[in-house]
């Protein structure tokens, strides 16, 4: 909740937000005000990302809670609390690595503004957990074959979802960048169109769009009458309820999702895929082509391999082929 104040400046009135007392955690409330500054730094002056925000305060109350449950003040922590922390947490390790790393930049703020001496979570360790694979399930190649031949593209909601899945498979992009996408990111550069993704972490990506995606996407554009719409209008858009018209408005992430899922289901494959399987197959098999992994790195948006080797399915194929040859 946020409470408005006014200030007088100049003569004139001006409005203020400001954090009410009931927003923080109350370990942090008890704690004076030195500590509320430190934390409302740490929370939306250093973390643009508002996911993580969300993550990095849900883990600071959930501590929060479990210091004032046990009288323990903020200036007494130590490594040891923390640690018995994370032991009486019963969540996966990744999650348990998350809370670490959020009391972790956490605590380094308040040391900075001499709230405390010594971050106690600093040399506190969690389980080791190496990913060898992701957790995203893979369309197979035929299925997503078959999936775009099922789209029924005679109108111009068929022809919008076959573009976005087209764009999802051709492009390896995340479904929260095709989202983005707005009519002057979709752009002919010499002889091939570009599309152009704004991604995570303020990164712009310029894709070449292999030649039926770009006479797919062509399609959609003069068929809707989006061909010359005004540059910065959503390039995909949602529908009016039942409709086959187009509105005005952008067709966010969670709505192609939904897309997807009732795609799928006419399709009569798995709704347990998502947008993010086409990324897996998609780099998959260019791997398995022998692209060098680095330029598959690149067309993903990684900036670390291993996260491009997370969605690599070849080794899960060669198990799976071994385990069906045993003879018993």
């Amino acid at each position: 909740m946020l409470s408005q104040s006014k200030l007088r400046v100049g003569g004139h009135s001006t409005e203020l937000t400001k954090t009410q007392d009931t927003d923080l955690p109350e370990l942090i409330r008890d704690a004076g005000a030195a500590a509320r500054f430190a934390f409302e730094e740490f929370l939306h002056g250093k973390i643009r990302n508002r996911f993580t925000r969300k993550a990095y305060l849900h883990a600071v109350k959930r501590f929060s809670d479990w210091c004032v449950e046990r009288q323990i003040d903020l200036v007494r922590i130590t490594p040891a609390d923390v640690g018995r922390y994370l032991d009486s947490m019963t969540v996966s390790t990744p999650t348990r690595k998350l809370h670490l790393a959020a009391l972790r930049r956490f605590f380094d703020e308040l040391v900075m503004r001499h709230v405390v001496i010594l971050n106690p979570a600093l040399s506190v360790r969690t389980e080791r957990h190496q990913a060898v694979e992701g957790k995203t399930p893979e369309i197979s190649i035929e299925h997503a074959r078959r999936l775009l031949k099922c789209i029924d593209a005679t109108h111009d909601i068929g022809r919008r979802d076959r573009a976005i899945i087209g764009i999802l498979i051709y492009t390896a992009a995340r479904v929260g960048a095709v989202a983005k996408l707005r009519r002057m990111d979709f752009y002919k550069a010499g002889e091939q169109y570009c599309l152009r993704f704004h991604e995570k972490n303020g990164k712009v990506r310029e894709i070449p769009v292999r030649h039926d995606l770009s006479l797919t996407i062509l399609e959609y554009l003069e068929h809707s009458g989006l061909q010359y719409a005004l540059p910065a209008s959503p390039l995909f858009r949602t529908t009016v309820r039942k409709s086959r018209r187009l509105t005005q408005n952008l067709m966010t992430a969670d709505d192609m999702g939904r897309m997807m899922k009732r795609r799928l289901s006419d399709a009569g494959l798995s709704t347990r895929l998502s947008p993010h399987s086409f990324r897996v197959t998609t780099i998959t098999d260019l791997l398995e082509q022998g692209v060098p992994l680095a330029d598959v790195q690149y067309l993903a948006g990684h900036a670390d391999p291993r996260t491009t080797r997370l969605y690599d399915r070849r080794m899960q194929r060669v198990t799976r082929n071994i385990v069906e040859r045993i003879s018993v």
